[in-house]
């Protein structure tokens, strides 16, 4: 065998920005072998060349010794492509260009570290391919490396924003984000003064601090505030907390009157509302016979209620459950006394009488009070007046005089008012007022009436 002839014809079809496709004939003497390959075989050829520079090169961000920079790829890259990317940086006025990267960086960003404070820095990038570097992308301005300034801003979620309720022995863990440069110091207070609490735990990052309770109890209640400052520049925001749980029972239950088939009870609130509003009673009876209770009334909301359809010949005796929004009372209080219906006690003779003045102006004799109620959650308001003649009642909201609206039902009971909301919606909160007239005069009670949204861990309670 011997040297192949070159081959011949060969030709160059086509001509790209840098590439071009050439084509051949074999040779004429093969050598004694056949030359590998065919007959007109074709091949693409790379005439490589760099890339054009990369662009849109931008600072991302900037602290007191690092610099962050964005761009975007060349607009031309060719058929080398691009093997990745060369940082630099320089002291404005200089010309001595330092290397950032050792290693081509694949990505389109990249953070600068170790740089001089204070200084203003120059900052170039520049595409590598197989050709070698495109030109200089360069900043078009000298970059001061100093931590940019952000006010400091605390950003309250919703939930937070109103009251948080929670129930004794539960988990509180409270995040809430916050923003500021240089990194804000935050500082947390529990009723005005420095938290030195223990049992209430905080954990802060660059962007949000956490306050966190492994089991609540109801001292951690009270109004907790966060300070976030940067320098003379500061923002800060108030945690309501109040931990809840089952009240107490019920004081001094007793039966004040029997006639007929009816027993009158009262009692007194619970000595324990277990820190949060008694929204009820549950009132139960049981015969002295059977011993077996049966529910009377549920959700009763004054401390005193009529038990009737009794029957003639029973003993019965009475027991009370209170109930706030975590539920009824593990204990009841039970009646002092029993009732006793028998056969001659059918009629009721009320102590008598005494006319009121027929000249009396109105005036309340229980005044509005301040609730809280749940939005969903049929509420009620309530108040007593008397006065002769009958005086005209009207209610109002916020000083507008409540219509024929049908979320509200208006009642008067020989002189006890009740302002019945089907269940009120946040925009249901505010002044609640109530205005008695008669041709003597008039008188006017008001309460607030506060309509919290639903941000309790825990369910309500059912009913038993």
């Amino acid at each position: 065998p011997d040297v192949p002839n070159p081959p011949e014809n060969v030709k160059c079809t086509s001509v790209g920005e840098d590439s071009a496709i050439i084509t051949w004939d074999p040779p004429a003497f093969d050598g004694g072998v056949a030359v590998k390959g065919t007959p007109e075989t074709r091949s693409l050829l790379s005439l490589s060349a760099p890339t054009s520079e990369p662009t849109r090169l931008t600072v991302h961000d900037v602290t007191d010794s690092t610099c962050a920079l964005k761009w975007l790829p060349p607009e031309k890259i060719g058929a080398g492509g691009i093997d990745g990317y060369i940082i630099e940086y320089c002291k404005e006025g200089s010309d001595q260009w330092v290397r950032a990267n050792e290693e081509p960086v694949g990505n389109i960003h990249y953070r600068v570290k170790g740089l001089p404070v204070g200084e203003k820095m120059l900052f170039r990038v520049i595409a590598v391919n197989i050709a070698g570097h495109s030109p200089p992308a360069i900043l078009s301005q000298a970059v001061t490396i100093r931590e940019i300034v952000e006010n400091p801003k605390i950003r309250l979620p919703r939930r937070l924003r109103t009251k948080f309720i929670t129930q004794v022995g539960e988990k509180v863990n409270l995040v809430i984000p916050f923003q500021g440069k240089p990194r804000p110091v935050v500082t947390w207070y529990k009723d005005g003064v420095p938290m030195e609490d223990r049992t209430v735990g905080t954990r802060t990052s660059e962007v949000d601090t956490i306050l966190f309770i492994r089991s609540a109890e109801r001292v951690h209640s009270g109004k907790y505030t966060l300070s976030v400052q940067i320098e003379n520049m500061s923002d800060s925001a108030d945690i309501h907390i109040q931990v809840v749980e089952k009240p107490g029972p019920p004081i001094a239950v007793h039966v004040t009157d029997i006639w007929g088939f009816n027993a009158a009870l009262e009692w007194k609130p619970p000595k324990d509302d277990g820190n949060c509003e008694i929204i009820g009673y549950t009132i139960q009876k049981a015969d002295k016979k059977t011993k077996e209770w049966f529910t009377v009334y549920e959700h009763n909301r004054r401390p005193s209620c009529t038990v009737s359809d009794l029957v003639m010949g029973n003993e019965y005796s009475f027991r009370v459950f209170s109930e706030n929004i975590c539920g009824l009372s593990d204990e009841p209080g039970i009646s002092k006394n029993t009732a006793v219906i028998t056969k001659t006690g059918l009629l009721y003779n009320p102590s008598p009488y005494k006319e009121m003045d027929v000249s009396s102006c109105p005036k309340f004799t229980a005044p509005l009070v301040d609730r809280s109620v749940i939005a969903g959650y049929s509420a009620a308001i309530s108040c007593a007046v008397r006065g002769n003649p009958k005086p005209k009642i009207i209610w109002m909201k916020n000083r507008m005089i409540i219509g024929e609206d049908p979320k509200f039902l208006m009642q008067n009971n020989q002189g006890v008012l009740t302002l019945n909301i089907r269940k009120p919606s946040l925009f249901d909160g505010g002044r609640y007022s109530c205005r008695a007239i008669n041709d003597l005069g008039e008188d006017e009670v008001e309460c607030t009436l506060e309509v919290r949204g639903m941000s309790m861990q825990f369910s309500l309670p059912t009913t038993m």
